[in-house]
């Protein structure tokens, strides 16, 4: 009987330290997640800018990577 409760006790520890393991990785799932939402943000707004110069003078902006004359 008290080999019973020892394996009860064990088991219930390891369940308890595996919800806690499970909620920490939601945790930083969570954060990575809103690290990555954040950085979807700062491309979407390089790309709206890189659009509407292309709108604007797409000709001026390719002309300018163009080498000139051996540059």
């Amino acid at each position: 009987m008290p080999q019973e409760q020892a394996n009860h006790q064990q088991a219930v520890a390891q369940d308890t330290q595996a919800r806690g393991a499970d909620e920490a990785l939601g945790q930083v799932g969570q954060a990575v997640v809103a690290e990555a939402a954040d950085e979807v943000d700062v491309l979407d707004e390089l790309l709206d800018d890189l659009s509407s110069v292309l709108e604007t003078n797409a000709e001026e902006y390719v002309s300018s990577f163009v080498q000139k004359g051996g540059e």
